[in-house]
């Protein structure tokens, strides 16, 4: 024991650190004192909260399924909080739940308040200095070190910042971190790291998206390739969103079509959301990503995914619930748990709605040899636990097409849904299949609309065509004459409506309309106004708001040659004015 310490203090000097090495039992300071950070760069500062300590006693051994180590670690997980300061039983129990199992670290992934007016201001709760002092004084509450990843509604302050940066910068000071993200060594060679979304009013499109800025995929990869796998590192990872080939489970009625599914979804110079995934893929060391966004429960078999699929490295994927029935999408109320030592971690599920009881979901242990061209792994699965729990039909998951799974187009070349062939109705929700176009685009048909897939792990990117538009219509494929190919939609009867599916000037198909949020809540202000100047002013008539917008919505290439005619604030209202042009 005494040989591995020295070993351990000699490779933290190396790092200019204070060696370390503890097990459960040993004294609680050498317990506390263990978590430090042990990977700040030139081009960040990572944080440990400063919760005070609290006096605990000696903790049983924290793993259940894997030999007995001379360290463990315990990590707890808070999804989604969306902290109401008029609701926050379920919060509570929820922290009380979590310090049932004695973590030495909590890492909350963001979506840290919620995103209505929780405080008769006419303001957004999320976001503001009301919530991050709320939020900081409930994770000091734990009596352990925290750290926290920013989610999609944490820089949603619109009323008290007039900038993304004044909001980051409140929201940092208020938690105590120096960056969005942080890096921390929690057990000897075990590191986490966290990744933040920095935009909201900057945001191209939807607001919503989880985005990390260039600057913390720089670091990140950096970092990552400072603790390589054959040094006997281990890394986990938190982000709000999961990343793009993680194969979670995600919502394609929300997240998917509207451009916030993935980390860094829309990409940006930088900032591409393939990069994550290919450090995944290149480094081994990296055993574990735990995400939330789609506040959904544990229950699913694809709630977490293994090395494998799509190559996915040597990383176990996991999505965390919410504590709170309130915030929960299928009622389920749940947080993750990790625990290790150096042989491998077990992920497990705290059930809030069963007082706080602990589920062990999957065993991952390590193996001697590490590769990362797929052919050997770092990690090795054990075992992934079934509990009488497991429901994965109740909520309609993401079509993610698989090689091999029937439904390919080989050679796209004229119709691919004629009249009679299996594909006929692709309008039916039923209806699967996918096809390459000449530029490696991947579109695909399911549950009733033209989905884009990355061409890299097959992950859906968002909506081409929808539901209406395709409904009864043939696609067809066809070549262009200029090396590509271009998908076009018709009718078989006689003056047929010919739609030609343009691709988008960055040589994506995805319709990316979802507008920034920020914009639309003041838009959604001055239609409230204007209903309320016109009712007042004339009270004994009906009258449609409408709104003017831009950019167009046709080729025209002179202004003049363009209709600025305003258009319905419903969306499905806008639509028929549209069609009827």
């Amino acid at each position: 024991s005494f040989g591995r310490e020295k070993k351990i203090a000699d490779e933290s000097k190396k790092l200019g650190l204070p060696g370390h090495i503890t097990a459960r039992g040993r004294s609680q300071e050498t317990s506390d004192n263990m978590i430090r950070t042990a990977c700040i760069l030139a081009s960040a500062t990572a944080f440990v909260g400063s919760a005070p300590a609290r006096a605990r006693a000696p903790a049983p051994r924290a793993t259940e399924s894997l030999p007995e180590g001379e360290y463990e670690y315990r990590i707890g997980i808070v999804g989604d909080l969306h902290v109401d300061p008029r609701d926050l039983e379920h919060t509570m129990i929820g922290r009380d739940d979590m310090k049932k199992h004695n973590p030495d670290f909590i890492v909350s992934l963001g979506d840290l308040g919620e995103s209505k007016d929780c405080t008769e201001s006419k303001q957004l709760y999320a976001g503001t200095t009301e919530c991050f002092k709320l939020v900081r004084e409930y994770f000091d509450g734990f009596g352990v070190p925290f750290d926290v990843v920013g989610g999609n509604h944490d820089l949603e302050g619109i009323d008290e910042f007039n900038t993304d940066k004044e909001n980051l910068e409140a929201y940092l000071s208020h938690l105590g971190k120096d960056t969005p993200h942080f890096c921390h060594e929690i057990a000897p060679k075990t590191l986490i790291m966290g990744l933040g979304s920095t935009k909201f009013r900057d945001a191209t499109y939807t607001s919503h998206e989880v985005f990390v800025d260039a600057e913390q995929v720089a670091w990140f990869e950096e970092t990552v390739a400072k603790h390589p796998a054959d040094e006997g590192w281990s890394i986990f990872c938190f982000s709000h969103a999961p990343i793009i080939g993680s194969g979670v489970r995600v919502l394609q009625e929300n997240h998917v079509v509207n451009g916030c599914c993935w980390l860094n979804h829309n990409g940006g110079p930088g900032a591409a959301p393939q990069r994550f995934i290919e450090t995944v893929r290149n480094s081994p060391q990296i055993k574990g990503w735990f995400n939330g966004h789609f506040h959904l429960s544990h229950d699913y078999e694809d709630s977490i995914t293994f090395p494998g699929g799509n190559n996915r490295g040597s990383c176990v994927f996991a999505q965390t619930g919410c504590m709170t029935a309130r915030s929960s999408r299928d009622g389920r109320r749940h947080s993750r748990f990790l625990r290790g030592n150096e042989y491998g971690f077990e992920i497990c599920t705290v059930d809030h709605s069963k007082g706080g009881v602990i589920r062990l979901d999957a065993t991952v242990t390590y193996s001697d040899e590490c590769a990362a061209d797929g052919s050997e792994s770092c990690s090795t699965l054990v075992f992934a636990h079934d509990h009488e729990d497991y429901d994965h039909d109740l909520w309609f998951q993401a079509y993610v097409p698989q090689e091999g799974d029937g439904c390919y187009i080989e050679d796209p070349n004229g119709t691919i849904n004629p009249a009679g062939s299996r594909f006929e109705d692709v309008g039916n929700p039923e209806t699967v299949c996918w096809w390459h176009m000449k530029d490696g685009a991947v579109l695909g048909v399911h549950n009733g609309m033209i989905i884009e897939y990355d061409a890299s792990t097959l992950a859906p990117l968002g909506m081409v065509v929808s539901r209406d538009e395709l409904h009864g219509r043939r696609v067809a494929v066809v070549d262009n004459g200029y090396g590509g190919s271009t998908v076009i939609l018709y009718d078989d009867g006689n003056n047929s409506e010919v739609t030609v599916v343009q691709p988008n000037e960055d040589g994506t198909y995805w319709r990316k309309v979802v507008r920034n949020k920020m914009h639309r809540t003041r838009e959604m202000r001055n239609v409230k106004a204007a209903k309320a100047f016109i009712e007042k002013t004339l009270p004994d008539q009906e009258h449609d708001v409408m709104s003017s917008y831009g950019p167009y919505i046709s080729t025209v290439g002179q202004v003049m040659g363009v209709s600025t005619k305003a258009l319905p604030f419903k969306a499905d209202d806008t639509q028929k004015l549209t069609k009827s042009r």
